[in-house]
């Protein structure tokens, strides 16, 4: 008997030790909850057949943490107003730098209103705060090639947005006839290396709403690509995974995409559980769980064609909940943590700084941050919502419980 004592004794000491040093090395993450035996002496010489030892062991060491660049959002609405007011300082608390988005009202269609609207952004910015908004013009059936060489000089515009008309929010605007009428705007585009953000939806009534991206792709995506092919394209918030096939088909450097927290995280269904969530609804629509699944796959492999953009389009509340509700979800204050959640169960964080920081500033020609920010897989509560002056904005995830949290401390 005594010896059957010493034995467990002797083997826990071992495991003692073993965890102590796994404990040390793995100083910076979370081990997993071991909760199945790990040690089960089966031997002859024991009084007993079997003897369970450390049956639910934690093995507990100090939190999870990364250390990352500080990452740009390549695709954001800031809108204007008291609304730009409450919302920029969310974006502004994570990233460094932001494409936004020209879908105002009226658009921003030339550079002298891209660089006033840049002014009343910066107007507004929290203090002690080192946000760069990256200005875009508005493509319409009538814009000039001049405005494109103006828009060059400017130092401040760095892309244009191709809105087909009625795509989206305040895209009426937007173009009917990209070839018939836009064509000599591009070819200067090429020349002067600017980037073509797309959102690439199709808006005849003929096709089906979960369809528009494939046949975007397939009539007028790939037929622009061919007839310019040293263009450069960004397609914007892909929801397919024939836009993640069409991006990889094409040359590494001239066509990349960018990708929303919500369109990795969320399926179609999310739309309609619990009865219709307008707080989920957004343009591109969600689309099935293949899809979400596909572009998981994309950004998570380590491509350098995908990077980070929130399409984050804040509405206020009763313009979200209401007969004819506004797309949009308002994604800003959690995106990072999101973004973290996917890479995670993908098992490729070390993937995630890529995604986040490098290949935007990669395929736009400028320097990446040298600022860090950490992610902590520290809990903490999404707000039930924002107040401002003219109401709420209800933010995606609102009072649910996230487990990644960024900060610069």
């Amino acid at each position: 008997m005594f010896s059957a004592f010493r034995e467990i004794y002797f083997y826990g000491c071992a495991w003692a030790i073993l965890l102590s040093l796994l404990d040390l090395f793995f100083q910076n993450y979370d081990l997993l909850l071991i909760c199945h035996d790990l040690v089960v002496m089966q031997t002859s010489n024991l009084p007993f057949p079997r003897v369970r030892v450390l049956e639910h062991v934690k093995v507990k060491s100090m939190k999870m943490e990364l250390t990352i660049a500080q990452p740009d959002d390549w695709h954001l609405h800031l809108r204007d107003g008291d609304l730009l007011e409450a919302v920029v300082p969310h974006s502004a608390k994570h990233f460094g730098r932001a494409i936004v988005m020209p879908n105002l009202k009226p658009p921003i269609t030339t550079t002298v209103a891209a660089i006033a609207y840049r002014e009343s952004i910066l107007k507004v910015l929290p203090s002690n705060c080192d946000f760069t908004p990256l200005m875009t013009l508005y493509l319409t059936d009538a814009t000039k090639p001049e405005e494109i060489r103006l828009a060059r000089e400017s130092g401040v515009v760095y892309a244009v947005k191709l809105y087909p008309a009625g795509a989206t929010t305040n895209s009426q605007d937007g173009v009917t006839d990209l070839f018939g009428k836009c064509m000599p705007v591009l070819e200067e585009m090429v020349k002067h290396n600017m980037p073509l953000l797309v959102h690439g939806e199709v808006t005849s009534p003929e096709v089906d709403v979960f369809d528009r991206e494939k046949v975007f792709i397939e009539t007028i995506l790939t037929p622009l690509v061919q007839m310019l092919p040293e263009l450069k394209i960004v397609m914007e918030h892909i929801t397919t995974m024939d836009a993640v096939k069409f991006v990889e088909s094409c040359p590494e450097g001239s066509i990349a995409a960018t990708v929303t927290p919500q369109h990795i995280v969320l399926n179609r269904n999310s739309l309609f559980q619990g009865g219709l969530q307008p707080h989920n609804y957004c343009l591109p629509v969600l689309k099935r769980e293949t899809h979400r699944q596909a572009i998981v796959s994309a950004v998570t492999s380590g491509s350098k064609r995908f990077f980070l953009g929130t399409d984050s389009a804040p509405h206020e509340k009763r313009k979200k909940e209401c007969p004819c509700g506004c797309a949009g979800i308002y994604n800003a204050p959690v995106a990072l943590s999101l973004y973290a959640k996917v890479f995670e169960e993908a098992n490729a964080l070390d993937k995630l700084e890529a995604f986040t920081s490098f290949n935007g500033p990669d395929f736009y020609g400028l320097p990446r941050n040298k600022t860090k920010i950490k992610l902590r897989k520290t809990p903490w509560k999404v707000p039930e919502s924002f107040s401002y002056a003219s109401g709420n904005i209800i933010p995606m995830f609102a009072g649910e419980t996230l487990e990644w949290s960024p900060s610069f401390d």
